[in-house]
């Protein structure tokens, strides 16, 4: 999320400019469909890769500390979205039926974000390249309609600096109701463009992916995030079409999962619908092992759900364990603070804090 991303953009690697999404009601259906396995969309790495770029964007009132991400970044604010979906409406709503999660501008519950007994959140969530500051952060607790934010943990391919981003910090945004997506940009398909700085290769990939495991949980670890805790891997889009690729990829996730598990910590992995997130939802189709416990899906299509838009079997990856990033580069203002985020449906583990 996104580095989002994203080199990714989200934050690693910094692609093309392109075309986004612009919000119409969330909501969440429970259908599924089967969608064939393809390699990544021009659209796609379009709006990837211009979600990656290393701005905050953040504005509203300032921070007491200076170093706050509440002012515009260098350069200027991020641009205002444009439609990238396929019907290419800006006003087109999302396309999943039956509300179940709330809508865009509407503020949370104030009963609080709704966890299942497996740490799972169900509701809105934002990702955004820098952690913003507490200012922002209270601001849109209180009035976005946001329970839950994904933060950088860490990773050689991260994109963006981290000022905010402490054990203090995350305790005192758990502590206000926020529930907290670790994010973790780890090593890059072989076959990847771009140039990340930290890549897979086939004799590299099972010690890489240890290494990057255990330096996943160190950094979780280190910002107040218990064992439990979900560390989603983010790996973006490579031609899936490249079997040695694909193959350098499955290696590496599956040795970054063993790591993490044997810490007591929950792999996760987050990746595009038709290119690295695909190539997880293969392996878990043909049951193969040291697979991620919940997939988080990149997939424009301004549905905001995780069952109708969910583009592979329907029984992979179920009891809660699926996460959609259906829109990217959103400017949003709540509370008098403005911010360009990536907006997800959640239905996935959260870190576990406190």
């Amino acid at each position: 999320m996104p580095t989002r991303r994203r080199t990714p953009r989200r934050r690693g690697a910094v692609l093309s400019v392109a075309a986004l999404l612009v919000a119409g009601s969330a909501a969440v259906a429970y259908a599924a469909g089967v969608v064939p396995t393809a390699a990544p969309t021009a659209a796609d790495s379009a709006a990837r890769a211009d979600a990656t770029d290393p701005v905050d964007g953040t504005t509203g009132p300032a921070d007491p500390d200076p170093s706050g991400s509440g002012a515009p970044a260098p350069g200027g604010t991020a641009p205002a979205a444009a439609d990238a979906s396929p019907s290419g409406s800006a006003s087109a709503p999302p396309t999943a039926a039956a509300s179940a999660l709330p809508e865009i501008g509407s503020p949370p519950s104030r009963s609080g974000p709704r966890l299942s007994d497996n740490g799972a959140f169900t509701g809105l969530a934002f990702d955004t390249c820098t952690a913003p500051s507490l200012t922002a952060m209270n601001a849109w607790r209180t009035a976005s309609p946001y329970g839950a934010a994904a933060v950088y943990v860490g990773g050689r391919n991260r994109g963006c600096a981290q000022p905010q981003l402490s054990a203090d910090w995350v305790a005192s945004v758990s502590g206000s109701g926020w529930k907290l997506i670790p994010l973790y940009v780890g090593a890059q398909p072989p076959c990847q463009t771009g140039s990340s700085p930290e890549k897979i290769t086939a004799d590299t990939a099972v010690p890489l992916g240890a290494a990057d495991g255990a330096d996943a949980v160190a950094k979780a670890s280190a910002l107040g995030m218990r064992a439990g805790t979900p560390l989603y891997l983010d790996v973006e889009a490579y031609n899936t079409a490249d079997t040695a690729c694909a193959d350098a990829v499955l290696a590496y996730t599956q040795s970054f999962d063993r790591a993490v598990r044997a810490k007591g910590y929950r792999p996760g992995f987050y990746g595009f619908a038709s290119s690295s997130a695909a190539g997880i939802a293969r392996a878990a189709a043909q049951g193969l092992p040291d697979l991620p416990d919940a997939l988080w899906y990149a997939k424009y299509d301004g549905a905001a759900d995780t069952t109708g838009s969910f583009p592979y079997d329907a029984g992979l990856f179920t009891g809660r364990n699926r996460g959609h990033q259906y829109q990217v580069n959103q400017r949003e203002t709540y509370g008098g603070v403005t911010l360009t985020v990536d907006r997800n449906a959640w239905d996935a583990p959260v870190a576990v804090t406190g």
